[in-house]
């Protein structure tokens, strides 16, 4: 069977649950800090996926990695539902597609404005004003940084869409065009 789709099953399970028991939002919460701190922490999934580790063991590193309202009933029982069918290991991938389902369902887009120099204040303000105007009625989880190595400019992704107006991409773009 797809390794994608059994998470992607637990996830809309979780979702439909979470949203009955009026939890979906706190299961988001929970669901987003899993996912980014198994982004960031590489060696957690292997973790829990370790034989040697008690399933104890593992639902408290997967407890702790959620941090706040992880003693959530709604949680609770999930890890508990995971720990039955000896799925622990995908809670991570769980969380990523139960994040996905909770913004698809709210109509929620993750924008991220990367920019070579930090944005003013009110170029930030405009800048939001645009995105927002072209989500279509959507809200969105906005995040900005910086990275020098764009040279100027900046690039906006939306969920998987991206708009790259950096001069790091107008080089390349001249660098294709000089080669033909």
């Amino acid at each position: 069977m797809n390794e994608g789709l059994i998470p992607r099953r637990y996830a809309k399970a979780l979702y439909k649950v979470a949203v009955e028991r009026g939890d979906a939002q706190l299961m988001y919460g929970l669901m987003n800090r899993l996912h980014a701190v198994s982004e960031a922490e590489s060696g957690l999934g292997a973790a829990v996926a370790n034989p040697f580790l008690s399933v104890k063991d593992k639902c408290d590193i997967i407890k702790t990695a959620a941090g706040e309202g992880a003693d959530n009933a709604t949680f609770v029982d999930f890890l508990k539902l995971l720990s039955e069918n000896k799925r622990l290991d995908i809670i991570f991938a769980v969380a990523r597609d139960y994040s996905a389902l909770y913004r698809s369902e709210r109509n929620i887009y993750k924008v991220e404005v990367v920019s070579a120099s930090p944005l003013s204040p009110s170029d930030e303000t405009r800048l939001k004003s645009i995105i927002e105007k072209n989500l279509n009625g959507g809200s969105m989880e906005y995040t900005s940084s910086v990275n020098p190595d764009l040279i100027g400019g900046f690039t906006v992704t939306i969920d998987n869409r991206r708009l790259d107006a950096s001069v790091r991409n107008e080089l390349k773009q001249l660098r294709v065009n000089l080669l033909k």
